[in-house]
């Protein structure tokens, strides 16, 4: 759990303005506690609330939010490779609930022969804490009229990206830069006709292919 000090600043932050939003849209505390505790989906929590405070129909909101997450079914399997064989092992659902965008990247980049499925449940409870906790906090700011200045809005907003790429730097090299550069280009070339979450799916499949058609790309893992 020490090891995710850094997920918990930025967790709660962006959480706070997660519980401040869903509030001002019309939702409970609980309500928006309970959508923290269930879904705990980063920024697919903020579409989910404004979809159902707009009047979509649950079905088409569910889908939604399922595209904007197809992201993760490559990270399982990226992570699961790099994880330490042998030894006790963790309920694979328990693991998968928990594994969100910036836990990934914290992990991808840390994972070590003593940093086995025990180490990565304690990031993944110390970032799941610090989501609800900062849920709690900003569900009862906007239901008090609290927090209501649009530059903290703007600041808070900004926390989780900017933490997300903190992350990503520590694990990067040169090697990774013609990944990067596919990625990014696909993905910002995709959202001028895509939705966002679609236009990143499609670079990470770009990424994805780039990276397996570059010999030596594996070696070293």
């Amino acid at each position: 759990m020490a090891d995710g000090v850094s997920l918990i600043v930025g967790y709660f932050s962006i959480a706070v303005s997660f519980g401040i939003l869903a509030v001002r849209l019309g939702f409970s505390p609980g309500e928006t506690v309970l959508v923290s505790a269930v879904v705990y989906a980063g920024a697919s929590q903020f579409a989910l609330v404004t979809l159902l405070a707009a009047g979509a129909s649950p079905l088409s909101v569910a889908g939604a939010v399922a595209a904007m997450n197809l992201r993760h079914l490559f990270y399982g399997p990226a992570l699961l490779a790099q994880l330490p064989q042998g030894g006790e092992r963790l309920p694979r659902p328990l693991l998968a609930f928990g594994m969100t965008d910036e836990v990934f990247a914290l992990a991808s980049g840390s994972i070590a022969p003593h940093r086995g499925e025990r180490w990565l449940l304690g990031v993944q409870v110390a970032a799941y804490g610090a989501w609800l906790v900062g849920t709690v906090a900003g569900a009862h700011a906007g239901a008090w009229g609290g927090a209501r200045w649009p530059a903290v809005d703007a600041g808070l907003a900004f926390v989780l990206p900017a933490l997300f790429l903190a992350l990503l730097a520590q694990s990067l090299d040169r090697r990774h830069l013609p990944l990067l550069a596919t990625a990014a280009g696909v993905a910002l070339l995709a959202s001028i006709w895509l939705p966002g979450h679609a236009a990143m799916l499609g670079g990470m499949v770009a990424g994805a292919l780039v990276a397996a058609g570059s010999p030596g790309e594996g070696e070293g893992r």
